[in-house]
């Protein structure tokens, strides 16, 4: 299975009700979907994301079977809290970052996302920024550590 590096900071999720935590799940799938296919790893990270964040098992159906990009942008509006907002802008860039290609329909999408929630172009950058020089120092301690 494919390691998605996520940060699970559950800290901003206690402010969240389930709806928002379900909304939150549903951005993330969208963009794990954002290639046209939902393959068995990514359905198996948004499934273990979904328990971590403590979504119920019969609301999983509802997360993998999201409809378009419109209607996600449409749903993460629910999501009022800035820190749940900008947490779930830096786990779509750990996620979209997860295979080292960066396509332009995710780009786009978690513009949009981020937007719909009331955060600046500028606040997304600085966070896509930041996860990439995350991932580059940790593959950098890989080299250091010999860990290759």
């Amino acid at each position: 299975m494919l390691n998605f590096n996520t940060e699970q900071n559950m800290d901003y999720l206690t402010e969240l009700n389930e709806e928002q935590r379900i909304v939150f799940m549903k951005a993330l799938a969208r963009l794990a979907n954002a290639d046209g296919k939902l393959d068995e790893d990514e359905k198996a990270f948004v499934r273990e994301t979904a328990k971590i964040y403590g979504i119920p098992e019969s609301r999983l159906e509802e997360i993998l079977c999201q409809g378009s990009d419109d209607e996600v942008v449409e749903a993460v509006k629910i999501i009022n809290n800035r820190r749940a907002a900008l947490e779930l802008i830096k786990e779509m860039c750990v996620l979209a970052h997860a295979d080292d290609e960066l396509s332009d329909s995710e780009t786009l999408l978690i513009g949009r996302v981020g937007r719909a929630m009331g955060v600046e172009l500028e606040k997304i950058e600085q966070i896509s920024k930041w996860v990439i020089d995350r991932l580059v120092w940790l593959e950098e301690g890989k080299i250091i550590f010999e860990e290759v």
